[in-house]
């Protein structure tokens, strides 16, 4: 069996996991922020690690389209005291972060993966996550938060973020970070359109690269939306049936908002199509 290594907890990976969403950020796109209110924010975490998460994710600058970016000081007040708590519950704790500094901060207060919206692709921030033992997730995006759903543009989306996470990993292992520590992310409505995100994830198998784990976080974004017509706060079942596609397709990490109601759906399948009723 697989196991993909987060500091002191080693995952299983023979189902997938949860990963659940914490957003401490004014602007978060699903309605979800909860900057400011350091009892809001880890009552909301409690709820979602008691839902069944295997990872909380949590994130103290909005990566949404148009999103400005968060000073560093300011994403560090809004994050370290909410992990000063919800790392002392006995789950791996993720934090969104591209910056070095905020990375450093996040491991040194008990983190234990750094989910990349920049994938690695500055030599800081693989410095910084080299010399440890925490978990990397490698996301895919073209250009950067405030601009990237413009006009994104591909002449093949598949082949062109297969390439940039085939590189991601590359420097990642050539600074010594081991295959069982990575994660790749796509990056689904990160300079994409909705052609782009359904290309992508028709070819999900195809896109693991090496094998390593596929992390697919598509919860409640946009691509949903036009999918379905319903607003943010309607796509909770578009949410869930894209996780469970996804799952099929051989994700190993779901990032959702409704962690309950994607747990259900995964037990639903898995009892049906596994004989799992654990």
């Amino acid at each position: 069996m697989k196991y993909l290594r987060c500091s002191s907890y080693e995952l299983p990976l023979d189902r997938p996991l949860l990963m659940g969403i914490v957003n401490l950020t004014p602007d978060s796109f699903s309605g979800d922020g909860l900057v400011g209110d350091v009892d809001r924010a880890i009552s909301h975490a409690r709820q979602q690690f008691e839902a069944g998460s295997d990872i909380l994710d949590v994130g103290a600058e909005s990566s949404r389209p148009g999103a400005i970016p968060t000073p560093e000081g300011e994403e560090l007040r809004r994050l370290l005291p909410v992990l000063k708590e919800i790392t002392t519950w006995g789950v791996p704790i993720s934090v969104d972060t591209y910056k070095p500094a905020v990375m450093r901060a996040a491991l040194a207060a008990g983190a234990s993966m750094i989910n990349d919206i920049g994938g690695m692709r500055h030599s800081e921030a693989i410095a910084t996550v080299a010399g440890t033992d925490c978990a990397v997730c490698l996301m895919h995006m073209q250009g950067e938060p405030g601009t990237m759903q413009r006009a994104p543009e591909y002449d093949d989306v598949v082949v062109e973020v297969r390439s940039f996470l085939a590189s991601a990993i590359e420097r990642c292992r050539r600074a010594g970070v081991a295959d069982d520590r990575l994660v790749l992310d796509p990056g689904f409505g990160f300079g994409k359109t909705l052609e782009h995100n359904l290309a992508l994830f028709r070819a999900l198998t195809a896109a693991d690269s090496d094998e390593l784990p596929m992390l697919v976080g598509v919860s409640r974004k946009s691509m949903l939306g036009e999918i379905t017509g319903r607003s943010v706060g309607q796509r909770e079942a578009a949410s869930v049936a894209a996780a469970l596609l996804a799952a099929q397709k051989g994700a190993k990490i779901l990032r959702v908002h409704d962690v309950a109601a994607t747990r259900d759906a995964l037990a639903v399948w898995a009892a049906i199509e596994q004989g799992d009723r654990k």
